[in-house]
Order: C-alpha cells, then structure tokens, then sequence
C-alpha cells in the first residue's frame, strides 16, 4: 500500500501529505490530482514517490471515494472551504510522527531530491519553507505536526492564509539561491494550474471532477 514503507528514504520521523482539495477553475474544471504523464494519473506519481519517503502517506480530501484505488489514507476537512492551511490541519489529526511534509496535488513532477534537502535541515523548527522565484513554495514544505492545535485556532479566528499563520511560528525559510542548488528542484516546483501550462509541460487533462466521481460510483 502506498500509506507504508519499512525503510523509507528520506525519513521515519515525518509523513507525506497530499493536498487533494480546491476547485480546479482555472483548470477549466479539470480535476488536478488526475491530470496525467505519460497516462499516469499525477496523484498516483506522487503516491509512489512519498510512499517510498515516508512511513506515512496521507491524502486530504472531502471526495474520499476518488482514492479508494489507491489504498492510501483520506482524510476530510474539520474546516471545509478554508483553503489548504485547513487540509495541512486535518492531516496532522492523523499522524503521529514529528512532521508532516506537505504537498500539492498539482505538482506532476516531483523528485526526492529536493524533498530529503528540506526534511534533512529540521531541527527543531515548526515549518522550513523553500523560496522560489521571488516568492515561497508552503505546499512543498516541512510543519512540525506539534502545530496542528495552533493551526485549528488560527481558523477559528479567521486565519485561512498559510503565509499568515507562518508568521506565527519559527519557520525557517531556505533562500532561493540554495534552493537552486539543489537537484530537480525546479521540476519539483513546476505547478500546473492552467491548459495552457498543462500542454507546455506535455500534461494531459484527463477526466473532470464529475467524472472521476462517477466513475469510482459506477465501479463501486
């Protein structure tokens, strides 16, 4: 199953998170988790890679029938609508390791390279944030699971924002130069969010959310 790995690569002291929600507007509709490389769906690219990093893999979403194929854990949203700082939350009600390191579902070509390169620098810290054209990356990042408590009362308050509520918190963030020292890191933060980038980077559109949900009802 892709939720376990016995000797997992990177580390045994965090788990993986894939941030499965959002609406997919500017994908014209286009579910991104199942856009598709080389006719593999992305979600299941991302599935095997954390699966082989961390001892736990956890996927966020309210459509938990989608993943059914998959084995791997789904978890639903405490805060529904509350955007990503709400699915980092409900992952860490589930895990019981130090740290959770965090990932879109729209990022088709992640590599472990430089996801051991951020796991590697905790030491303590409550987040470690890549920075990556004049900007940072918080959904390819490392949080302390220890935060989940002061991430439920950041929402509760109104805080949605992850940039927001890291101000709270003693996050390291990891200067662009070095980022771009590292192996594969541009791969690894190319989102796709449009068509347009889709077909640049030889992604299909596979199916829409619809779709992928009766299709999962139709094999059930």
């Amino acid at each position: 199953m892709a939720s376990s790995q016995a000797q997992p690569c990177v580390s045994s002291e965090a788990a993986g998170v894939i941030l499965a929600g959002g609406q997919s507007r500017r994908m014209g509709g286009a579910d991104k988790a199942f856009l598709t490389v080389d006719g593999r769906p992305v979600v299941e690219r991302t599935l095997a890679l954390l699966g082989q990093c961390f001892p736990q893999v956890v996927v966020v979403s309210n459509q938990p029938d989608k993943y059914v194929r998959f084995g791997v854990q789904v978890v639903r949203d405490e805060f529904p609508g509350k955007g990503p700082l709400a699915g980092i939350h409900a992952a860490m009600r589930h895990i019981h390791l130090p740290y959770a390191f965090v990932v879109a579902c729209d990022m088709p070509f992640l590599r472990i390279e430089p996801i051991r390169f951020l796991v590697e620098r905790a030491h303590g810290q409550e987040a470690i944030i890549a920075s990556w054209d004049g900007d940072i990356e918080p959904l390819h990042a490392l949080y302390a699971s220890r935060l989940q408590e002061r991430i439920g009362v950041a929402l509760q308050r109104g805080t949605t924002a992850i940039r927001d509520f890291l101000r709270e918190v003693d996050a390291e963030y990891v200067p662009e130069p070095v980022m771009r020292g590292v192996l594969g890191a541009e791969e690894s933060f190319r989102n796709i969010n449009t068509p347009e980038e889709a077909a640049r980077f030889a992604v299909q559109l596979g199916v829409s959310r619809s779709q992928v949900i009766d299709g999962n009802s139709e094999a059930q």
